[in-house]
């Protein structure tokens, strides 16, 4: 049974523009089992999605791959491989497919669900930006209204990849720099409906800033700026959930103002440790959150950066009326 704190998480906002609705969430401490099929989670370098039915796909650098949870948090099952960084799942006619970006192995990967791989992208060399296969080290991926897929280098050239829906290459933007415009560590992509158009949003990791881009590549705007790392994006309903690696998890609404920041750690050596000892973690405190997810019910799903593998969960909370906040 899981029990649920009965304080809440302070919540502040840090938007210069306020929005109306302020969300409160709670954690429900210990909600997944702590070792799946009697093994410790291990290694975690990636990010979390959740299918139609509920069920969290969390990515491991183990043998293990994909290490999937019921809606309950209860281990199912691993498929899949390993090392898979950012993800997304996409349903295409009816069917869910998870797309994800492998840094180390120097490829973008399409799988069913069960783990079974339907194709990858690779070094794309007519992009000439490449000095070599192993200079393409992509972090995230997303796939837009028409198929295009897009591809976020962060680790590799700094620029973001589109190819059209047959993996042909289209075009490469962004590029290394500090400037609006271009990408210092293009770390997370996803797809944003929530504009009346599509456009990208992209963590720009290490300038501390969010964005958006329209399909063409064209940069639009910053969403937010002086963030801690932000690592990736899950956007569901009205709201995008952004993982801090520094230690804090930030939700923004569709105007892209703050509505809540969750699990901010105060201490600056405990955040963005990748060794840092479950001796020293404390319950609600984040200290490298690497990857979220939105559930159907707005309660959100947090992985860290992490040599043990940490996984929590946050549910969001209703008023007295029986209304979310």
């Amino acid at each position: 049974m899981h029990r649920i704190v009965t304080a809440l998480i302070s919540l502040t906002l840090g938007s210069t523009f306020l929005s109306a609705k302020e969300l409160k969430y709670t954690l429900a401490p210990n909600f997944f089992d702590q070792n799946p099929a009697g093994k410790q989670l291990g290694p975690c370098h990636g990010g979390v999605v959740i299918d139609k039915a509920g069920n969290i796909y969390v990515t491991t650098d183990t043998e293990r791959g994909i290490v999937v949870f019921s809606p309950e948090g209860k281990f199912l099952r691993a498929v899949g491989p390993t090392r898979i960084h950012g993800l997304e799942v996409r349903n295409e006619d009816g069917t869910e497919y998870i797309y994800g970006a492998r840094p180390l192995e120097h490829e973008v990967i399409k799988l069913k669900l069960d783990g079974e791989r339907v194709w990858s992208i690779e070094y794309p060399k007519e992009a000439g930006i490449y000095t070599n296969a192993d200079s393409f080290k992509p972090c995230a991926v997303t796939v837009a209204p028409d198929d295009s897929i897009f591809i976020a280098d962060g680790y590799g050239a700094n620029y973001v990849l589109k190819f059209d829906k047959n993996r042909k290459f289209v075009k490469a933007f962004g590029g290394p720099g500090d400037k609006e415009g271009t990408f210092k560590t293009c770390h997370g992509i996803s797809l944003d409906m929530r504009q009346g158009k599509p456009l990208l949003f992209v963590c720009n990791r290490n300038i501390g800033r969010v964005e958006h881009w329209d399909l063409d590549g064209n940069f639009v705007r910053t969403i937010q700026k002086d963030l801690r790392m932000p690592a990736a994006v899950h956007i569901r309903g009205d709201y995008a959930v952004v993982p801090e690696l520094q230690g804090r998890v930030t939700v923004l609404d569709k105007e892209g103002n703050i509505v809540a920041q969750i699990g901010d750690n105060p201490n600056e050596k405990h955040r963005a440790n990748f060794n840092l000892p479950p001796d020293q973690w404390q319950e609600g405190i984040l200290n490298s959150p690497h990857g979220a997810s939105i559930d159907k019910d707005g309660n959100l799903i947090v992985t860290e950066w992490s040599k043990f593998g940490r996984i929590h969960k946050f549910v969001r909370q209703t008023s007295l009326d029986g209304a979310s906040q």
